[in-house]
């Protein structure tokens, strides 16, 4: 998609977005077959639930029929809410993530794996799990040290709201 396509979209899609209380995290335009496709990625701090995106995608696919903005042709539009596994770009992002267990693939020493456990405008307060039965670890990293991230699925471990019932 081009630079000028993607600003255009942004542009028209952001007060859209931001209306349905949600952030606009991405906009992809790719080729399907003949057609192509509009992936837009939305979030918020409570996750983007399944009405929400189909909500928003009625009022966006509105306001393209409104303008040209997708030029003539067909395309696809789909609306959803990141992956699970979808890397770690932004301040909110690791505030969301806050409680979850993280990949940090860090500049200078290699890769680590730990729980954020608070977050504020410098980087992280993370929890190293222990190895062999060892305590868990505290350790802080800032958010320049951090090449890559990612949130690691989980499938063993409680829910807070499970904790606390």
């Amino acid at each position: 998609m081009s630079t000028t396509q993607s600003e255009r979209l942004r542009g028209l899609l952001e007060p859209l977005v931001s209306a349905a209380d949600l952030d606009l995290e991405e906009i992809e335009v790719s080729r399907a077959g003949k057609r192509r496709m509009l992936r837009i990625i939305v979030d918020s701090d409570e996750g983007a639930t399944l009405d929400a995106c189909a909500e928003l995608s009625r009022v966006i696919s509105q306001k393209l029929d409104e303008t040209d903005a997708m030029g003539e042709g067909e395309y696809v539009l789909e609306v959803s809410s990141p992956g699970a596994d979808r890397p770690l770009t932004e301040h909110r992002h690791y505030v969301r993530a806050t409680g979850r267990l993280v990949k940090l693939q860090l500049h200078e020493s290699g890769e680590l794996v730990a729980r954020i456990l608070t977050v504020d405008d410098e980087g992280l307060d993370l929890e190293v799990p222990g190895v062999k039965g060892r305590k868990p670890t505290s350790r802080r990293v800032t958010f320049a040290e951090i090449a890559k991230a990612r949130v690691e699925l989980e499938f063993n471990r409680k829910d807070k709201k499970e904790e606390e019932a």
